[in-house]
């Protein structure tokens, strides 16, 4: 592995195409091979937060044409590569180079230094970018809608309001055109000052996260990915120009270019009683133009 940077990756800036050299080549089990290039337009799924699945598509070596079966982020500290859950170390730790390794079923053929061009499903890409900034805004939203909720102060979000979601979020993954996020409520969401009684009627709830996205969304907001640099492992934040406001949450994903290429965002809610608390799921909705 001679790639000191990591990967330069050009799918933040919208990119659904890419020219690279391969840079290593793995064994990545079960018959299956990762490709290393320099650069690549492929967004990987990441190890930490695996929230947007990896891009759908192809690389083209020669007169090959490989289907990329996933995408993963890969890191090293010499010459051995490590993929997906088995990088120990959070991308953008210092030590390591961080990478964009492409998962194909068969690396015969496939050598260091070859050119590879490769191309992403642009329409699967944009499904899921359309998800992601729905999940963003929605997360807000919600925020907002809960604001009343708090007898205690606590850190605040994108837009100053006290961050439900950063602070109760389990797990979130992203979906075409739209997102599924599942929250805890328990013991240490109440030590913190929240009352649980402002989810006790959900629809209501839902009814004010929507009325809010409408609101955004009408607007017609650009949104932009901002970066320290071009290497996967550089700093990213999405960025959303909002009425009266820019939101600014840190992202390595995917998204729209305007609020314009969507027509509504809308939530639902289920909770589910757990221990010692209550499981509630919030899934979002995009519908694009």
């Amino acid at each position: 592995m001679t790639l000191t940077d990591g990967t330069v990756v050009t799918y933040p800036a919208g990119a659904v195409s890419s020219r690279g050299t391969v840079v290593h080549v793995a064994d990545a089990g079960e018959g299956r091979w990762a490709v290393v290039l320099d650069e690549t337009a492929f967004h990987p799924v990441d190890t930490a937060w695996p929230d947007q699945p990896a891009d759908r598509g192809m690389l083209r070596v020669g007169d090959a044409e490989l289907s990329v079966i996933d995408a993963v982020v890969g890191a090293t500290q010499g010459d051995g590569l490590l993929l997906g859950p088995d990088v120990p170390v959070r991308t953008g730790t210092d030590g390591w180079t961080f990478v964009v390794a492409h998962i194909v079923e068969s690396g015969a053929g496939v050598a260091v230094g070859d050119t590879v061009d490769v191309t992403v499903d642009a329409a699967y890409r944009a499904a899921l970018s359309a998800g992601h900034t729905a999940c963003h805004l929605a997360s807000l939203a919600f925020d907002a809608a809960l604001a009343g909720a708090w007898r205690k102060e606590v850190q605040t979000d994108a837009l100053g309001a006290p961050a439900f979601d950063a602070l109760a979020i389990q797990e979130s993954r992203i979906l075409p055109d739209g997102s599924r996020d599942v929250y805890r409520i328990g013991k240490s969401l109440r030590r913190k000052g929240f009352d649980p009684a402002a989810l006790d009627d959900l629809d209501a709830l839902a009814a004010r996260v929507d009325a809010q996205l409408a609101e955004w969304i009408a607007a017609g907001g650009a949104v932009r990915i901002e970066r320290d640099g071009e290497a996967l492992a550089d700093r990213r934040a999405w960025v959303c120009e909002l009425p009266g406001a820019e939101a600014r949450i840190p992202c390595g994903g995917t998204h729209v270019a305007s609020l314009h290429e969507l027509v509504a965002a809308t939530v639902s809610f289920e909770a589910a009683p757990m221990d010692g608390g209550l499981e509630l799921v919030m899934t979002t909705t995009a519908e694009r133009v």
